[in-house]
C-alpha cells in the first residue's frame, strides 16, 4: 500500500473495509475486528491512528509484540483460522501497523467464544438472529433455505396437482410406485420422515401460506410515481403455491399496464407494453432466487412510469448487476432450481436476465446490500 493511498483513507475516515485503532493490546478484542472483516468483504485495520484518522504512532517495540499477537491471534482465537498480512509504514514520520484481513472463503467465522461479528459501517456488531447467522453459513454454501424444515406434511399436499407432476417429470405414475409417499418424497429431496421442506411446501402444498405466510407477493398499483397510503388503483396479497402466485401475479400487472393496439384490429386485446417474456424471465428469477432465510414477501409495485419486482435478498456471493447482465448466475436455492424448469419459465443456464434485456432494454437492475434487497425496475411508456 502507497503512501499516498494510506494519507488518502486516513483522511476519508473509517468505514466497513477500513478500521483505525491507537493500540491493541487483547486478543479478544482483535479477534473481534478480524472476524467481522473476514465475515464480510475483508478489510484493514490501521494500527497507531485515531478514531479521527491522525496517525499517533507506535514504537518498534509495539510493532513487534503487535505482530506476534496477530500470528496468534489469527489461528489461536479465529475459528476457522485465517491468514491475514501485516505492512509496517511511516506516515508523518511515525510507524504505523497495517493488518490485511482477506474476505473470508470458509465463511462464517466466529471467536473463540463461539460469537459470530459481522460489519456494520465502520462499527462491527455481534450477528445474534437466527436468519442472519443462516445467511453466513449459506454465503459459505454449506447451507439453503429451500430445504429447511416447513412444518408441512405429506397430508398438505395437492395430491392431483403432485400426481399430475410427478408423471410428467418421471414418465411414470405415482400410484405405480411401490414405495410408501413418504419415501419418495424423501428421495425427490422434498422432504424427510414426511414433512415436506420448503421447496416441497412451496411447490405442492394446498396452502403453503398456514405454515408460510412471509412467502407470498404483496403487490400494488399506484396512481403516480410513489407509494401512497391514501390511495391506490389496486392492491392484493397474492398467496398458494408458487405457480399460482406465479400467475396471479402475471395477471395482477398486465390489469395495471397499458395495452398498444399496434396494426392489430379494434377488437383485439393488444399486447402488453412490457412483453410478456420480460415479465416472466424476471418474476421466475424472483422466487428461484430470492433469499428464503428472510422472512418477507416479494413486493410488486406497478407505477405510472415503471414496474418495481423486489426480492427479499441481494445478490449472493460474488455476483454483481453487470456479472448478471453478461449471463452469470449462482443458485441461491439449488432444490428449488431443479423443479423450477417444470412449473416456471425457468432453463437455469443463467439466460433469464439477457432474455428479458433482449426483449425490453429499459430496466434497470439495484443491489441494495445494506438493505439487503434486489430490485428489477422496469420502465413504462416505452412501447
Amino acid at each position: 500500500m502507497e503512501t499516498i493511498e494510506i494519507l488518502t483513507i486516513l483522511s476519508q475516515g473509517e468505514d466497513s473495509l477500513n478500521q483505525f485503532k491507537k493500540n491493541i493490546t487483547n486478543a479478544d478484542s482483535l479477534a473481534a475486528e478480524i472476524v467481522a472483516f473476514s465475515n464480510g468483504k475483508g478489510g484493514n485495520l490501521f494500527i497507531g491512528v485515531d478514531d479521527d484518522g491522525t496517525v499517533t504512532g507506535l514504537s518498534k517495540e509495539d510493532i513487534q509484540r503487535l505482530n506476534q499477537l496477530v500470528s496468534n491471534t489469527a489461528s489461536q482465537s479465529v475459528i476457522p483460522a485465517v491468514n491475514p498480512t501485516t505492512m509496517i509504514a511511516t506516515v508523518h514520520g511515525l510507524l504505523i501497523l497495517i493488518v490485511e484481513v482477506p474476505k473470508g472463503i470458509n465463511k462464517p467465522y466466529q471467536d473463540k467464544n463461539g460469537v459470530f461479528w459481522v460489519k456494520s459501517g465502520a462499527d462491527k456488531r455481534k450477528a445474534t438472529s437466527r436468519e442472519e447467522i443462516q445467511r453466513l453459513f449459506q454465503s459459505s454454501g454449506m447451507v439453503h433455505a429451500d430445504v429447511n424444515p416447513s412444518g408441512l406434511t405429506v397430508a398438505d399436499l395437492d395430491m392431483p396437482y403432485f400426481q399430475r407432476f410427478f408423471e410428467k417429470r418421471y414418465g411414470e405414475k405415482l400410484e405405480d410406485q411401490a414405495l410408501p409417499l413418504e419415501q419418495t418424497i424423501t428421495n425427490m429431496n422434498l422432504g424427510i420422515a414426511g414433512e415436506l421442506n420448503l421447496t416441497g411446501a412451496l411447490l405442492f402444498s394446498k396452502n403453503p401460506s398456514t405454515r408460510l405466510p412471509v412467502f407470498i407477493v404483496k403487490a400494488g398499483a399506484f396512481p403516480g410515481e410513489t407509494i401512497t397510503t391514501e390511495s391506490y388503483l389496486d392492491s392484493r396479497d397474492i398467496g398458494g403455491k408458487i405457480a399460482d402466485i406465479f400467475q396471479q401475479t402475471l395477471s395482477f400487472i398486465f390489469a395495471n399496464i397499458t395495452h398498444v393496439q399496434g396494426n392489430q384490429t379494434v377488437n383485439s386485446a393488444g399486447d402488453p407494453e412490457i412483453p410478456r417474456i420480460v415479465l416472466e424471465e424476471l418474476l421466475t428469477n424472483a422466487f428461484v432466487h430470492r433469499d428464503y432465510f428472510i422472512s418477507a414477501p416479494i413486493r410488486v409495485f406497478v407505477f405510472v412510469n415503471r414496474v418495481e419486482i423486489i426480492s427479499p435478498g441481494h445478490l449472493p456471493n460474488n455476483l454483481t448487476v453487470e456479472n448478471i447482465k453478461a449471463g452469470n448466475s449462482n443458485s441461491r436455492n439449488p432444490v428449488l432450481a431443479s423443479f423450477a424448469n417444470q412449473i416456471l419459465p425457468y432453463r437455469g443456464y443463467g439466460s433469464g436476465i439477457l432474455r428479458a434485456l433482449a426483449n425490453y432494454s429499459f430496466i434497470d437492475f439495484i443491489d441494495d446490500r445494506d438493505g439487503n434487497l434486489f430490485t428489477c425496475v422496469i420502465k413504462r411508456g416505452k412501447a
